[in-house]
């Protein structure tokens, strides 16, 4: 990817064919001290269109973290904490051990029931009961993994959050959104021209995008509950590259109302705009730092394109990476530690981590034309596109390298420009 390329990117990113279906998942890898646990079938199933228990399995397995002990063929499988036989499942090294139940109730909705147990100690670590409308069953059982991975990691778990992404078919673009793992994708909006950079409001309830419908690139905000959308930004020129601050209350945006591409900041109503880098430079790609002090962004005003930052309010800009003669597309970890971004690693185009306080920088994706990064809302996954047999796919690597995903489009076409979205209620 030479400098004429990379600009061209900052407008316009052209994806190929894709078919609209959910996402498929390939694992490799996993954590050095796996958690053996056993995810029992929950009573009453059949009534349910999704498998709750086989859900909440595929969960704890992607996560890298677990190892998920086989279950089928055993017999007088327990639903409920006073059924478990716990030497049984010491004997097959289980360290926890869950059992559920779901029951018909009125108004055809289920309740649905479950304990976390502990089986060495055998004693609950957790147990929920949820009322809830049947297609409301995979949202439950990704709440239930959520819950499984918090209890025995410590940390947030990132199931019941959602993903968005850009999908072409033909010639018609389509902007997503799919739960974590893949299902139920959704079409946010779709259009003959490009769609392109979604990024997702700090409460998961709007999507800023920028679309080509007008014949030049046009940054509009839609809400995910409402389906109303907004023109956000129009301006003379090209509007692109929306970055919401961690409060809600504004967008960093890029703006060529002058000359060359400079980053903008405008408030989510569509006013208040302000110019926050002033340069002869290509200023792109903002991202506001979690505590929202900072805009990074990507500039190549050094000659090549490297990662700067800018006081929020506007100020003299200051460079970030001086390690490798190309860093492009900065995202924020979360807890404002880390940044991911593109490095050129010998003409391969890969993920890197870079510790903020340390400045030490970690490679992390294993492909040669990898682009859009962007974190978990726990900061344990990096989720990116790469490309895979000349097609574009979704691919995810654990912060430490050790866990690598691939989200393949089931029917072999392209998905482009992930954006992970924050965890919800």
């Amino acid at each position: 990817m030479n400098m004429i390329r990379w600009m061209f990117f900052c407008v316009l990113f052209l994806v190929t064919s894709i078919a609209n279906a959910a996402l498929e998942i390939e694992i490799s890898g996993g954590g050095a001290q796996q958690i053996p646990i056993a995810i029992l079938p929950f009573g009453g199933a059949a009534n349910a269109k999704e498998n709750i228990s086989e859900i909440v399995a595929a969960d704890l397995h992607r996560s890298g973290l677990f190892r998920v002990l086989e279950t089928r063929g055993m017999a007088n499988l327990p639903i409920s904490p006073s059924q478990i036989k716990y030497a049984e499942w010491t004997a097959l090294q289980a360290q926890a051990v869950t059992v559920g139940n779901v029951e018909s109730v009125a108004g055809g909705r289920f309740k649905v029931s479950f304990h976390l147990m502990d089986a060495l100690k055998q004693t609950q670590l957790a147990g929920m009961d949820y009322q809830i409308a049947p297609s409301q069953m995979r949202a439950t059982a990704h709440k239930i993994a959520d819950i499984i991975f918090q209890k025995l990691t410590g940390q947030a778990g990132i199931f019941a959050s959602r993903i968005a992404y850009i999908t072409k078919t033909g010639k018609r673009y389509a902007l997503q959104v799919a739960d974590a793992d893949g299902y139920n994708p959704q079409t946010v909006v779709s259009s003959n021209e490009p769609i392109i950079s979604p990024s997702w409001s700090p409460d998961g309830t709007k999507l800023a995008y920028v679309s080509f419908e007008k014949k030049k690139p046009i940054v509009f905000v839609q809400s995910l509950t409402s389906g109303s959308r907004a023109i956000l930004a129009n301006y003379k020129g090209n509007n692109s590259a929306p970055a919401w601050s961690p409060d809600g209350s504004k967008l960093a945006i890029v703006l060529t109302y002058g000359a060359n591409s400079q980053i903008y900041t405008v408030d989510s109503s569509g006013g208040g705009l302000k110019q926050i880098t002033k340069s002869s430079a290509i200023d792109t790609e903002p991202a506001f730092s979690p505590d929202g002090n900072w805009i990074y962004f990507s500039s190549d005003r050094g000659g090549k394109p490297q990662i700067y930052k800018v006081p929020a309010d506007g100020g003299n800009p200051s460079r970030v990476t001086f390690e490798g003669g190309y860093n492009v597309s900065p995202r924020f970890s979360p807890d404002g530690k880390n940044l991911a971004y593109i490095r050129n690693d010998g003409g391969k185009f890969r993920v890197a981590l870079h510790d903020l306080a340390s400045g030490q920088v970690q490679l992390l994706s294993e492909g040669s034309q990898d682009e859009s990064p962007s974190f978990a809302p726990n900061g344990r996954v990096i989720l990116y596109a790469t490309k895979v047999r000349g097609r574009g796919a979704l691919a995810a690597v654990s912060s430490d390298g050790k866990v690598r995903q691939r989200l393949n489009e089931s029917s072999g076409g392209d998905v482009r420009e992930p954006a992970w979205g924050p965890l919800t209620n």
